[in-house]
């Protein structure tokens, strides 16, 4: 008889390295500096009357492809309301209080998350994947929840639930 359960993955090649500053208050920052950033999923779904849920590699590679795409990047956030960022010429400035910093476009990531921390990571990788309706419905998935560690005991985690 169908239950539910969950999948817990955490392969080593799930990271990323990434730059990125936190932002404090409309004055105060962090200095640029980077991190080796690892993911966990956890995706709660049916198992079958055969005793699999399903392929466990369709779930690995949407983590792998997420980690791939902050991969090297230095990753700024578009929805703060403490800096101001605009482009010209292939160039990204960023305005912190009284400082600008300035970007090759090649080199950065622009997210739409209000900071850059493994709390606001966690929600907009999971909200990336469910994004993927057609993987929700197919795998009868009804919770994601994505944890985002910046480094040894230190880490965040966002949850869905349909």
């Amino acid at each position: 008889m169908p239950y539910k359960t969950t999948i817990e993955l955490f392969k080593e090649d799930m990271k990323f390295s990434a730059g990125h500053f936190t932002i404090f208050s409309a004055t105060e920052r962090e200095r640029l500096h980077g991190h080796n950033f690892k993911i966990q999923g956890h995706f709660s779904l049916q198992v079958s009357s055969e005793g699999l849920t399903a392929d466990y590699n369709i779930f690995k590679n949407k983590l792998r492809a997420l980690c791939e795409s902050l991969d090297e990047y230095f990753l700024i956030p578009t929805q703060s309301p403490h800096l101001q960022i605009t482009e010209k010429d292939q160039k990204v400035y960023v305005k912190h209080h009284m400082d600008e910093l300035i970007f090759n476009k090649k080199d950065i990531k622009l997210l739409p998350i209000s900071n850059i921390t493994v709390e606001e990571l966690a929600h907009y990788l999971t909200e990336c994947l469910v994004e993927d309706k057609n993987m929700l419905e197919a795998y009868k998935i009804d919770e994601i929840k994505i944890k985002v560690s910046s480094g040894d005991g230190q880490l965040a985690s966002f949850s869905w639930f349909k």
